[in-house]
């Protein structure tokens, strides 16, 4: 077991550092969208290519983020039930949404992408816009993205078995969001 959780902290790890990847990318995305309104406003121009270039960066802050969100464990939940269990219920909770949802959904979802990044790379397809830019790149974030959150499932499965082992302390609080 401890070669898997030290697989898991790793992925943990990777996780952070796409984290804030993606909250780098917030920023520049911010700074780009502030400087193209600045030149549409004073020079009365644009590009189209900026614009997508605020698109591209938006799905690698989602697609790069999320991970980061699951292992921080604040990912969004239906609180229901979940907020009234304590310690290993909830855990156990996790363990099936993880196993049952998250796992499936995210290897269907990173398998269905795939032959459309494929596509895009080889047919080297182009925005239609004007000034637009090669569509792969931004088709790249969602299979990795969704590898990179099947990977992060796996490392929480890891966690919370040991966890229910008594080999890896975790805390399994939760607090419900503002609503």
């Amino acid at each position: 077991m401890s070669a898997l959780l030290k697989f898991a902290l790793a992925v943990d790890w990777i996780s952070r550092r796409l984290g804030w990847a993606a909250s780098m990318a917030v920023l520049l995305t911010a700074l780009i969208s502030a400087g193209n309104a600045v030149i549409r406003y004073l020079f009365d121009t644009s590009s189209n290519g900026w614009l997508e270039i605020q698109w591209y960066l938006f799905a690698a802050i989602v697609m790069l983020g999320a991970p980061a969100v699951l292992a921080v464990n604040e990912h969004v939940r239906v609180d229901l039930v979940y907020g009234r269990l304590k310690n290993h219920g909830a855990v156990y909770v996790d363990l099936f949404g993880l196993v049952f949802f998250l796992l499936p959904v995210m290897g269907l979802l990173a398998y269905l992408s795939t032959p459309l990044l494929v596509k895009m790379y080889l047919t080297h397809e182009m925005s239609n816009n004007a000034g637009g830019l090669i569509r792969w790149p931004a088709m790249l974030m969602l299979p990795v993205g969704f590898g990179l959150m099947v990977l992060q499932g796996i490392s929480e499965i890891i966690k919370r078995v040991c966890y229910l082992r008594g080999l890896y302390q975790m805390d399994t609080t939760y607090e419900a969001p503002l609503q």
